[in-house]
């Protein structure tokens, strides 16, 4: 029996291998073994539940959650707090990050936390648009409120993770870098993506619908 893949298909294969080859590689030899085991459960839970849905997702999504996973996968290998990206700027281009702008912390964590709200709201809106009938200002309201409570709900999920490991574990997997306001920062950072992806999103459906 010949299966025959359309191009949509051969997307979202081609992304899937990609993803799960990088994963691979970054799973070999991570900073800290038992950090990247927390880390990663949230691939061990999504991963599976994303490819169950993702027949009502965009290519739009799928590659917005695809870019999420990569630095995702990045960050549960070398820890949050530890991803080297000052020493591969200096190695290309002779001058670190941090230097550049002034950054007295690493600041990966803060990227994809908002990354977060930015790349993971597509996903949220299609599911949600899929089960939900949402008109005017609801539109908006109903998918930015559910990322604002979910990265909410991940910094508090994140510490009590981090306190019932406790120890050098919990340290690494919090990786707040001193700062006690961190998991504010954090949340804010996740809910001020998913307000622009939101917005994004909503006004370009509109825009289409009126053409």
């Amino acid at each position: 029996m010949t299966i025959h893949f359309n191009a949509r298909d051969r997307y979202r294969l081609a992304l899937f291998a990609i993803y799960l080859l990088w994963w691979l590689v970054l799973a070999i030899a991570p900073w800290y073994r038992e950090d990247w085991l927390l880390e990663n459960v949230l691939v061990f839970v999504l991963l599976p539940f994303i490819v169950v849905v993702q027949r009502r997702l965009s290519n739009l999504a799928i590659g917005a959650l695809f870019v999420f996973f990569v630095l995702h996968a990045i960050g549960s290998h070398y820890t949050y707090a530890q991803v080297p990206y000052d020493a591969w700027s200096e190695s290309l281009f002779g001058r670190s990050i941090s230097s550049l702008l002034g950054f007295e912390r690493n600041h990966f964590d803060r990227l994809v936390h908002f990354l977060y709200g930015l790349l993971i709201t597509p996903t949220a809106i299609e599911l949600i648009d899929s089960r939900v009938t949402q008109r005017g200002a609801w539109r908006y309201l109903v998918p930015f409120t559910f990322m604002a409570a979910h990265a909410a709900f991940y910094e508090v999920a994140e510490w009590l993770a981090a306190t019932w490991f406790g120890g050098d574990l919990g340290v690494a997997y919090l990786g707040t870098q001193g700062d006690v306001w961190d998991a504010q920062k954090d949340s804010a950072l996740a809910i001020v993506g998913a307000l622009i992806a939101v917005v994004w999103l909503r006004i370009g459906d509109d825009s289409s619908a009126r053409h």
